[in-house]
């Protein structure tokens, strides 16, 4: 009974610690310019190198996280190692370590929470993919998890990828203080909630072949279901390092420009790159007429908005100058990237 006071004392104390600031709506933009200019090439930090060593821990640290225990949740933790380890960019876990490291914390401290939220992100994909939502048969170039094992299963393992992934955070994290670990799991769990990943996906599809979705509309759909996962990344790592309120806060504007950026190069893809290439079906949005930002402010000034995106991420990290690197060149790859 002592003990349950005890966790009870630290998850209030951290929810008075940190007290969430929800991003203010953003007006929409009429982007009048007809160019842009090639973003500069960082020189003294070698972006490719730094992804793939990221990377190659990372999936070490993903393969590792789920085992089969015993025969009866052999199917269970087949398929959640199916859609887990079928590869991608890793770009939400990387983001977390790099944010870490750059208040002075470690890839170590870091690593549970970052395989944390590529179990979580894993689980959206895996529901997002189901006949009921977006019914895609390819994720990252193999066939998604309701082909090889059926809808019943991949809606289990989307379930058991989310719970999982608080267990795995909660239980393998080492050398935090209790609070703010509490506080990550609490920011953890509002990103998939309603004012988050679920809401936004709710009111993504409500939007499909509606009239007159504008603008504010498509951005808190994007606000919440693509950058509230990458806000967490960020301001996790951060909070894991022992950040003030005021870096979190450049944290949570940084990554909501950098999520939104993200949407718009998505958006983007699906028009002008091949399914080959994107790794799954190509064209899908204009198919289903989702709402997207090439629907509403056409393909060039979608081009503009996601680096002017990008550049607005890109100040909000300037006061963490050389160590803000890794940050600030995913900032430009995420527009640059061809899948």
């Amino acid at each position: 009974m002592k003990a349950a006071f005890v966790v009870l004392a630290l998850a209030l104390g951290a929810a008075n610690a940190f007290v969430p600031h929800p991003a203010a709506p953003r007006r929409a933009r009429t982007v009048r310019s007809a160019t842009v200019a090639e973003p500069e090439k960082a020189t003294a930090f070698d972006l490719k190198e730094y992804l793939e060593t990221k990377r190659v821990s990372v999936e070490k640290a993903l393969d590792d996280s789920l085992q089969v225990t015993c025969p009866e949740v052999k199917t269970i933790t087949e398929s959640m190692k199916y859609s887990l380890n079928a590869g991608g960019k890793r770009v939400r876990p990387i983001m977390c370590i790099a944010a870490c490291e750059m208040f002075g914390g470690t890839e170590e401290m870091a690593m549970p929470t970052a395989v944390a939220l590529e179990m979580i992100h894993t689980m959206s994909l895996v529901h997002d993919d189901l006949p009921a939502m977006d019914d895609d048969d390819l994720r990252r170039g193999v066939p998604t998890n309701h082909v090889v094992y059926g809808e019943d299963i991949a809606i289990l393992a989307g379930d058991a990828l989310l719970s999982t992934a608080f267990e795995h955070c909660a239980a393998h994290t080492k050398g935090v203080p209790a609070e703010r670990l509490v506080e990550v799991l609490r920011r953890l769990g509002e990103s998939v909630g309603a004012v988050g990943l679920a809401g936004g996906q709710v009111m993504d599809l409500q939007c499909e072949g509606k009239e007159g979705v504008t603008l504010q509309e498509l951005q808190w759909i994007h606000a919440h279901k693509t950058a509230a996962l990458l806000k967490v990344a960020v301001t996790a790592g951060a909070i894991l390092a022992g950040a003030s309120e005021e870096e979190i806060k450049a944290c949570e504007t940084y990554a909501l420009d950098v999520g939104l950026a993200f949407q718009v190069a998505d958006d983007i893809l699906d028009v002008t790159a091949s399914t080959e290439e994107l790794g799954k079906t190509a064209g899908k949005d204009e198919a289903v007429d989702k709402t997207t930002y090439v629907k509403l402010i056409g393909l060039e000034e979608s081009k503009i908005e996601a680096r002017r995106l990008v550049e607005d991420a890109v100040k909000a990290l300037s006061p963490f100058g050389e160590k803000a690197a890794p940050l600030i060149g995913i900032a430009d790859y995420i527009v640059a990237r061809k899948n």
